[in-house]
């Protein structure tokens, strides 16, 4: 079951603390690559792209929904090698088309959504205010495992919480909110591989 839009003080800092608790837990090579993600990621999207970064973020966070990393990246690049994307559900297929052709990926991607702020996060590494809030983003807040269970992101008050607690477990930190998710997620995702 999805959780409230409108916590209540005390699980808001529970969200915030969860956030932390797996960002401290983190090993020293965690930490690096999880500072280092975005870096990485916006440096692969100049590679596949041929130099124009901010479609090869675009088509990227096109073709992130329910993908691992490695899978994703593997579309996106086959992408750009091919000419066309192929390989994802319809719609995903679409927006990175029109990414590919010329439109920019911000009138393109749901902006709002993790699908956009992914995008932000990859084209921009700087960009403070960009927060990708995925289903593993979501799990580590709230601290639990939700395996296949509708996590209700697509409501825009349940993400925006989101994407404040982790704001706020940031500033606490004295990282942007997207270090802390990247370095979050690789530790997240790292305990779920074994």
């Amino acid at each position: 079951m999805p959780i409230s839009i409108k916590p209540d003080t005390e699980t808001r800092e529970r969200y915030v603390n969860n956030i932390i608790r797996v960002f401290d837990s983190a090993s020293q090579d965690q930490l690096e690559r999880g500072i280092n993600w975005y870096r990485t990621a916006n440096q692969l999207a100049t590679m596949i792209s041929g130099g124009n970064t901010v479609a090869g973020a675009g088509v990227i966070a096109a073709l992130s929904a329910n993908k691992s990393w490695s899978e994703n990246t593997k579309l996106a690049a086959r992408a750009f090698l091919k000419g066309e994307p192929s390989g994802h559900v319809g719609d995903a297929v679409k927006k990175a088309t029109r990414i590919m052709a010329g439109e920019s990926p911000r009138v393109v991607l749901p902006m709002a959504s993790k699908t956009g702020h992914f995008f932000r996060c990859i084209a921009d590494p700087t960009d403070s205010d960009a927060i990708c809030i995925d289903r593993h983003a979501h799990d580590i807040a709230v601290g639990e495992r939700y395996g296949n269970a509708d996590r209700g992101l697509g409501s825009k008050g349940r993400y925006a919480l989101l994407a404040d607690v982790y704001r706020e477990a940031a500033s606490r930190l004295g990282y942007l909110p997207q270090t802390v998710q990247a370095v979050t997620w690789v530790v997240w995702i790292e305990r779920k591989n074994g």
